[in-house]
């Protein structure tokens, strides 16, 4: 049974950092394609950062420069640095992996392409 058990988040002020994890088990992340989406306040669920299966990273335009993604194979965790935090970051956060056969940035962003969620967690940046 795969799942996958996000950790992190809370509130921030603006400008602020915050790290998230996603721990997996029944499922090896570092073999397949997997990223983070978000969904804000009265908004659709969107890709924010992504890894394809050939480690090509693909960022949302809204969080370049900002967020960065990693993984820890030996743990089998998937991470998300987020720095510089503004109030339109306010959103739940989801892990998401297996994208199947797709891959590049149109498929990879769009949270329809996932099998696997995590639980998601609340990020609240405040002005």
């Amino acid at each position: 049974q795969v799942q996958l058990v996000q950790s992190g988040g809370g509130s921030v002020q603006s400008g602020g950092s915050l790290r998230l994890s996603c721990a997996a088990s029944g499922y090896t992340l570092s073999s397949h394609c997997m990223g983070w989406l978000r969904q804000g306040p009265g908004q659709k669920r969107e890709g924010v950062v992504v890894l394809d299966t050939d480690g090509t990273t693909y960022y949302a335009d809204s969080v370049k420069g900002r967020f960065t993604i990693s993984q820890d194979n030996a743990k089998n965790t998937l991470y998300l640095q987020m720095n510089s935090l503004k109030p339109e970051d306010t959103a739940m956060y989801y892990c998401a992996a297996d994208c199947g056969h797709y891959t590049g940035r149109d498929y990879l962003l769009h949270p329809a392409t996932y099998a696997y969620w995590g639980q998601g967690t609340q990020v609240t940046v405040s002005s």
